[in-house]
């Protein structure tokens, strides 16, 4: 019993070692390289500006965003993933029991009331 037990959080302790192993012997291997002259080092000021999609950037590099952009990610993220819970429901709609419609209902009423609320702050409003 306890020979199982230390078995699983031996498990778990490999991983943790692979986790963070790999990583910090692949940052040292690169370091080694660019140290005996394998990985070349040539930094310029191109190399070192800020790069967005092929487009030059305006303005620096710790420039603030609106905050509107935050709320329209938030209330994505949220509608995201009911969607990702409605699309298994429906799939499996004609064998489900009325006790999941009503369970479904209750979710999507919540999500609703949710999205009225954003709506009635104006949060939807870009203006």
């Amino acid at each position: 019993m306890l020979d199982d037990y230390f078995r699983q959080y031996g498990l778990i302790a490999i991983f943790l070692v692979v986790a963070v192993g790999v990583p910090i012997s692949m940052l040292a291997m690169s370091s080694m390289a660019a140290r005996i002259g394998l990985r070349p080092n040539k930094p310029t000021d191109v190399k070192s500006e800020t790069y967005e999609c092929g487009v030059e950037a305006i303005g620096g590099r710790w420039e603030l965003f609106n905050f509107r952009y935050y709320m329209f990610a938030i209330l994505f993220v949220i509608f995201d993933v009911e969607v990702v819970f409605l699309y298994p429901w429906a799939a499996k709609f004609l064998q489900l029991p009325l006790f999941a419609l009503i369970e479904m209902a209750v979710f999507v009423g919540i999500l609703v009331v949710g999205l009225a609320y954003a709506w009635r702050k104006h949060d939807l409003e870009w203006g």
